[in-house]
């Protein structure tokens, strides 16, 4: 009896470790210019290293399996940099394009698998695509997102990589899609024969960019749970993968969405913290101001690469939810805004916050072009601008446009509609230091087996 016990206690230690925490990272600097093995190793070596953070952000997500600047697709040289700094991944083949260019993402990737090993144990998933389907959905169209692919190729394409890594060390791997909760649910008519065929749903969630809601920093948290939580309800009970989210530290104001570090931090803290080390996420983005600075720049670190974040990271006196707790949270936030209206499509347009650029065809296949949508990690998207940049700390939110204590002036372009007006009631919660970080979990779940021992 004392040994099943100490199985269970071992379980649970196993279950608290398994959440992965890390940042997306791009084939491309923010010039256009690739990203070779150093600069991943100095990359993920800074997220490792990040002050506050307890060394608990150890992953990474990646937008394509080919090396920039390639000429014989090239597997990722984000791997081996992975390998030599024990950084988990989750591998990403860039799904639009022609069939052809999707079997380059295969080659990449299955050339991989004999050239380094080992670095298949770091392998947490797997996803086919990138809000492909958001892309070519009416509200992706409506915004200009780009090229995109229906539900009929993305499952093709899910089948087409399942018979690659069959009988290979990745073949237990679970296999997922990343989208938009707008995507997920099609206005009432979601994919399912794309959720039927994958393991998880990874959500691209972005309050900033709801520029037809009320999407002031008040409001970011319940719009997040909101985009969570309507996925949940078309998922058939499979694991919801928060794929990318974040706040940008400076940029245009988005209808009543201010750019500013001190909003950013605002957003790390109600929708970040209480998740890391509970679900998987995977945070947009370390860096993006390298060597010049996007419209709008989500990096917690600036332009140049080091473990001093531009906020404070280290989640000091916040709410940590479990797991289940989440779950319940996104639940709530449903009924919510279900009750208000706020989840029609009609009302909310999730314009990209995604790290895609549309004109730029560089990074994903290699060196070749591509008329299709590509992902370079440069922080690119698609959304009605403002004439205004806010570039400054303040925690001012405006509809008039107004930039805080930033620079700039004039009025926001986006139409607004009415949003949710209150958050949603919270789940039971514990307070929370730097100990919700991975790693940190990690310690206080063997500190938890080692007391059940010793009561044995």
């Amino acid at each position: 009896m004392h040994f099943s016990g100490l199985l269970a206690v071992a379980a649970s230690v196993a279950s608290a470790s398994a959440a992965s925490q890390g940042f997306n990272y791009g084939s491309t600097k923010s010039d256009g210019t690739f990203l070779y093995q150093a600069d991943y190793e100095s990359l993920f070596t800074a997220a490792q290293g990040l002050t506050g953070t307890n060394g608990g952000f150890t992953s990474a997500r990646l937008y394509t399996t080919i090396q920039g600047g390639s000429s014989t697709n090239e597997p990722s040289e984000a791997i081996p940099a992975a390998l030599k700094t024990k950084t988990s991944l989750l591998l990403g083949l860039w799904a639009t394009g022609t069939d052809g260019e999707f079997a380059a993402q295969i080659t990449a990737l299955t050339t991989a698998l004999g050239q380094w090993s080992g670095w298949t144990d770091l392998v947490v998933g797997i996803s086919v695509g990138s809000e492909d389907l958001y892309r070519d959905s009416a509200t992706g169209k409506a915004a200009s997102a780009g090229v995109g692919e229906d539900a009929t190729v993305l499952l093709a394409r899910i089948n087409q990589l399942k018979a690659a890594i069959k009988g290979t060390a990745l073949e237990q791997v679970p296999i997922g899609h990343v989208d938009t909760w707008t995507a997920w649910t099609n206005d009432g008519s979601p994919p399912t024969d794309v959720i039927s065929a994958i393991d998880w749903l990874g959500v691209d969630a972005y309050p900033y960019f709801q520029n037809t809601q009320s999407n002031a920093i008040t409001s970011g948290k319940s719009l997040f749970e909101q985009a969570v939580s309507n996925t949940q309800a078309v998922a058939n009970g499979k694991d919801i993968w928060i794929t990318e989210t974040g706040w940008p530290v400076s940029g245009s104001v988005e209808n009543l969405a201010i750019a500013s570090t001190d909003n950013a931090k605002t957003y790390w803290d109600e929708v970040g913290c209480p998740r890391f080390g509970n679900v998987n996420i995977w945070w947009y983005t370390l860096q993006d101001a390298a060597p010049t600075t996007p419209v709008p720049s989500f990096g917690v670190v600036g332009s140049t690469l080091s473990t001093t974040p531009l906020y404070d990271l280290s989640c000091s006196n916040v709410t940590s939810l479990s797991s289940n707790d989440a779950s319940s949270s996104s639940s709530s936030a449903s009924a919510s805004a279900t009750s208000s209206g706020a989840t029609t499509l009609a009302t909310a347009v999730v314009s990209s916050g995604s790290p895609l650029t549309p004109t730029q065809g560089s990074g994903v296949y290699g060196s070749g072009n591509s008329s299709s949508v590509l992902a370079t990690g440069t922080g690119g998207y698609v959304a009605s601008k403002s004439s205004s940049v806010a570039t400054g700390g303040s925690n001012l939110t405006s509809s008039s446009g107004s930039s805080g204590s930033g620079s700039g002036s004039g009025s926001a372009s986006a139409s607004k509609t009415s949003g949710p007006t209150s958050a949603p009631a919270g789940p039971t919660a514990t307070t929370a230091s730097a100990a919700s970080f991975m790693s940190a979990s990690l310690v206080a779940a063997f500190g938890a087996m080692f007391v059940a021992v010793l009561t044995l």
